[in-house]
């Protein structure tokens, strides 16, 4: 019994606008979906190098989000800068454990495991990795539901602006460190919307196939 010969995936184009599938040669400059008129590509146009480019931004600006001051309050005492790590132990000590934990685990840990996993899909991707393919595809999907609630991080900190408890002469004042890290957040969205998954899954497949077919 002889092989059935599949449609090379190489022809197939998908649509990012409307998802209608259309088979074209592999090397077809200026093709448009015939039904929305978007361009077509068989990959997303240099995935990885934007993909990286966001990362690394958001790599570099993420000890700064840490770091610098995300508020300075200002009372008849004086100025008194905050900032998320600062504002973690402020909550720890007074004894606020479980509100320190959800700040940290949405301001710090989350963050990182995101740049730690976007930083290993892109290298498996680059070298056109064959390693747990199915585990880093499901890891992708994860990064990009966590994704789906990545602003919350920045609602956690504007929540722990508000634990800040003001007197009759008191306000506060935004810093460096809050841009930061809503950069942190909206670079490491944009580093996971450019990164095309189809990477995970090097062409090799239908290449053996095709040659089973001849044999």
């Amino acid at each position: 019994m002889s092989a059935v010969r599949l449609p090379s995936a190489s022809h197939l184009y998908h649509c990012e606008g409307c998802g209608l599938v259309t088979e074209a040669p592999p090397v077809a400059p200026g093709l448009r979906c015939s039904r929305c008129d978007m361009p077509l590509h068989l990959r997303k146009p240099q995935s990885l190098q934007r993909s990286a480019a966001f990362l690394i931004a958001s790599i570099l600006l993420y000890l700064p989000a840490n770091l610098l001051p995300v508020m300075t309050t200002t009372t008849v005492l004086g100025e008194d800068p905050h900032t998320i790590l600062g504002g973690i132990a402020e909550l720890w000590t007074s004894g606020s454990w479980e509100l320190a934990v959800i700040v940290f685990v949405a301001s710090i840990a989350v963050p990182l495991l995101k740049i730690g996993a976007l930083l290993l899909l892109l290298f498996t991707a680059q070298r056109r990795s064959t390693w747990r393919q199915l585990e880093r595809s499901r890891l992708y999907r994860l990064v990009e539901t966590v994704g789906h609630w990545s602003m919350l991080d920045i609602f956690v900190v504007v929540l722990l602006v508000g634990m800040v408890r003001f007197g009759a002469f008191a306000s506060v004042q935004p810093e460096a460190g809050l841009l930061a890290f809503g950069s942190v957040v909206v670079l490491t969205m944009l580093s996971a919307a450019s990164f095309d998954a189809r990477l995970i899954w090097p062409q090799t497949a239908p290449q053996r196939m095709n040659e089973g077919d001849r044999r």
